[in-house]
């Protein structure tokens, strides 16, 4: 059987099998049956994929700090802020999603992430208080986590990060602690900063190899420029993508100036991605 469940076409055309056993490579594990005697040819199946083989992700910015990531055939969509959001290009009623990651309760943050929840039936990822709430708004397909639980999704393994900021929720009750998210899958590792100030502990998140790093750089509420600076010397990324900056005045920066400020005292590769933007990390 195929992964989506199709049988593998075994077309009598071309090599007599004698009862053997075939061995298909799966993503994990391999799986071995037996076929009778007769005369087969074995076509490739859809989708099918070697043990070991990893899949680009695909990441698209969508302004402000909202992303969308492809992993595989699984779309997440990360603090979905569209209808507000000044910097914003897409409509949010035309967005797939299969699960909706939020770091904390600002409205710039949570958005549209119960509209969207609501007419996808994606599940919400967050903290406890967050998932909490939006039972309360008619959600109820949430996986809860806290800051340093780590969950093995079926896109991959997710852990919530100390952020440093606030969290209170569109109806001023109480989001708990801010977070972001440290993703681990198809072979790669994607750091999500979300809304934080720099802090010295980033440089435990880089682990012996980071492959994507998302900052904040607009200052104000968040990093600055100068900050996020040194948030990449803690964690070494291959790729950054800045992110919270030019949605409006108060948190415009110079995202040119220090994409050459980082790739001029750093190893890491600036990609200053415009709304409606994405690349493949491969």
């Amino acid at each position: 059987m195929s992964p989506a469940g199709a049988p593998c076409p075994l077309n009598p055309s071309t090599y007599p099998v004698l009862g053997v056993s075939l061995l298909i490579p799966y993503a994990s594990p391999q799986l071995a049956f037996s076929v009778p005697s007769g005369i087969y040819s074995v076509l490739p199946c859809a989708g099918l994929r070697s043990p070991g083989e990893n899949m680009p992700i695909k990441i698209t910015f969508y302004g402000h700090s909202s992303l969308g990531l492809a992993v595989g055939e699984t779309r997440l969509l990360v603090d979905p802020f569209f209808s507000d959001n000044p910097s914003s290009v897409v409509d949010p009623e035309s967005l797939p999603a299969d699960y909706i990651l939020v770091s904390h309760g600002h409205a710039d943050h949570i958005g549209d992430a119960v509209s969207i929840a609501v007419r996808t039936g994606a599940k919400v990822i967050s903290s406890l208080e967050i998932t909490n709430w939006f039972v309360r708004q008619g959600v109820d397909n949430v996986h809860a986590q806290h800051l340093g639980g780590g969950y093995l999704h079926p896109f991959g393994h997710l852990k919530l990060t100390q952020a440093l900021h606030g969290s209170s929720l569109p109806d001023e009750s109480c989001g708990g602690n801010p977070c972001g998210f440290l993703l681990s899958a198809e072979g790669k590792r994607i750091y999500l900063a979300c809304d934080t100030g720099l802090f010295g502990d980033m440089s435990l998140l880089a682990g012996n190899s980071l492959d994507l790093a998302v900052l904040p750089i607009g200052d104000n509420f968040t990093m600055g420029p100068e900050d996020a600076l040194q948030a990449v010397k803690l964690l070494r990324p291959k790729f950054v993508v800045p992110a919270h900056y030019n949605t409006w005045d108060v948190i415009k920066q110079d995202v040119i100036s220090w994409k050459e400020a980082v790739e001029n005292n750093t190893d890491s590769l600036v990609l200053p991605l415009a709304p409606g933007e994405s690349f493949s990390l491969e």
